[in-house]
């Protein structure tokens, strides 16, 4: 009985032994393949996810929309392509308002070929409209490429430039992702002047200043904009 007991417990030491080394090789292979597994940040990924750390490191949808053309139509919504040439999704509800330039209107008024704001829940190119503007200056191309955006193109180096005034101190992954009226007010400055992406989330920053992160573009991927509205800068 007292081998048997030795011989157990030496088992049990050796499958000890055999977890404890597992779980180093696990965890050295995490560390090593961490830089190439680790989310990309916004400025190297159309996909527009941030590199982690900050409190707007999103974990799903969050407020924002786009602009642009509608191409298709149908019962659950349409199609849209922006002035830079990205393709969005537009999901319609019951909840979805309706509004012909300033005035209110229904979903008819969403026809092919008008131009169109999308504001609402964005996840990637795809959003939730909770309202949608027909008829408003959704700007073409010409307007795109006046503003400096750079239209994304499979394969080619993500753009790295500032225009205007960036916030002093701003890191990005910094701040706290807003919606509502403040999010739908930083949605639409930012895409009257940079028109052709899409904004997929809104994040307050530490000095009162909004970052508009952008995606669907090579450039710009974060619109700045102060307590007013008003747009500083991107870069």
């Amino acid at each position: 009985m007292r081998k048997r007991g030795r011989v157990f417990m030496a088992g049990v030491l050796g499958m000890a032994v055999v977890g404890v080394l597992a779980g180093c090789a696990a965890s050295a292979s995490g560390v090593a393949a961490s830089p190439s597994g680790a989310a990309p940040s916004s400025s190297s990924s159309v996909a527009g996810r941030p590199a982690g750390g900050g409190s707007n490191a999103r974990s799903g949808p969050a407020a924002g929309g786009s602009s642009g053309t509608i191409d298709s139509v149908a019962s659950s919504g349409f199609t849209l392509t922006t002035s830079a040439g990205q393709q969005v999704t537009v999901n319609e509800t019951s909840s979805t308002v309706y509004r012909s330039g300033s005035s209110t209107a229904t979903v008819g008024a969403v026809t092919v070929g008008k131009g169109v704001v999308v504001l609402g829940t964005v996840s990637g190119t795809t959003i939730t409209a909770g309202q949608v503007t027909v008829g408003s200056a959704a700007g073409g191309s010409a307007a795109s490429s006046a503003a400096g955006v750079v239209p994304f193109t499979r394969g080619a180096p993500s753009t790295a430039k500032k225009a205007g005034t960036i916030p002093t101190g701003y890191t990005e992954g910094s701040g706290t992702i807003v919606s509502g009226t403040t999010a739908d007010s930083a949605t639409e400055a930012a895409l009257a002047a940079y028109p052709g992406g899409v904004v997929d989330r809104v994040v307050k920053l530490g000095n009162g200043d909004y970052e508009v992160h952008y995606i669907g573009v090579n450039w710009p991927h974060h619109i700045f904009v102060d307590p007013a509205f008003k747009v500083l800068g991107a870069d």
